[in-house]
């Protein structure tokens, strides 16, 4: 069976188990994660309520969280989801956006991942920072180092925290401490669309849940989502025209699809 094959096989899996996937998520990536799981043909939920948080964990398929806009209040949602979901082993992925940027952020982000979750999702510099490597830092939540310098480091936070290890860039990078694949195929373009990580976060918790290696599945999240984003960027006139064709090309993504763009190593 080819990757794309593979990868067409979890998509398939996606649609028809549509997963329940609870998110955590910032006021920003809200709207694009929800839309993005709905095209996908997953099942989007944002609850943050620290009263409600854990308890729409535990009928959920997978939870995703994502500390972009964080508060105090939202911590202690996030904290009783991911014990949650560790409880009923629910898979979870933890997006630690802007890790680095400020010492309040890269604490939450490292009290997180000692949660054991099942994926930690994010770009090489918020996987170095979370690692302590050097003096990276964020600008913002956006990335200043290649996927390429962390590819290393996220083998090893993979190894410390016991858990599967995403880091996107020119080329993505999945991890579990040992072994490593390489996705590629991606456009530029993405970056210029706020929130297209987070909603890759959600991505990658859909097809979590289907209950495939967690190694194989974050890949093939990666794969599909970077395939529907290289085919909408080929029609688009700009960022948003691109945001609405990314909707599109994930709701159409089919085997076809995925066989012309799907390149795993």
């Amino acid at each position: 069976m080819t990757n794309a094959a593979a990868v067409w096989v979890s998509l398939r899996k996606v649609r028809e188990m549509r997963p329940l996937v609870h998110n955590i998520t910032n006021f920003v990536a809200m709207d694009l994660s929800a839309n993005t799981l709905l095209a996908l043909g997953a099942a989007p939920a944002m609850i943050h309520a620290v009263e409600e948080a854990a308890e729409f964990a535990r009928i959920s398929s997978a939870v995703v969280i994502n500390i972009g806009t964080l508060s105090p209040a939202w911590v202690t949602g996030m904290r009783s989801a991911a014990a949650a979901a560790r409880e009923t082993r629910r898979p979870w992925v933890l997006d630690p956006v802007g890790c680095g940027a400020t010492g309040y952020r890269t604490g939450v982000a490292r009290d997180l991942a000692a949660l054991t979750p099942t994926l930690i999702r994010g770009n090489a510099s918020e996987i170095m920072a979370l690692a302590g490597a050097g003096a990276t830092r964020t600008r913002g939540v956006d990335s200043t180092d290649s996927s390429d310098a962390a590819r290393t480091i996220a083998a090893e936070v993979a190894s410390d925290y016991g858990c599967i290890v995403g880091v996107t860039g020119e080329v993505d990078y999945v991890t579990d401490g040992s072994r490593t694949l390489a996705v590629h195929g991606s456009d530029a373009m993405l970056t210029r669309v706020t929130a297209t990580g987070c909603a890759l976060s959600a991505v990658c918790g859909a097809f979590l849940a289907t209950g495939q290696d967690p190694l194989t599945a974050t890949a093939h999240a990666f794969a599909a989502f970077g395939a529907a984003g290289v085919r909408a960027a080929r029609g688009a006139d700009g960022p948003g025209s691109l945001r609405v064709r990314l909707l599109d090309e994930l709701y159409r993504l089919d085997e076809a699809a995925l066989e012309a763009e799907v390149r795993i190593a």
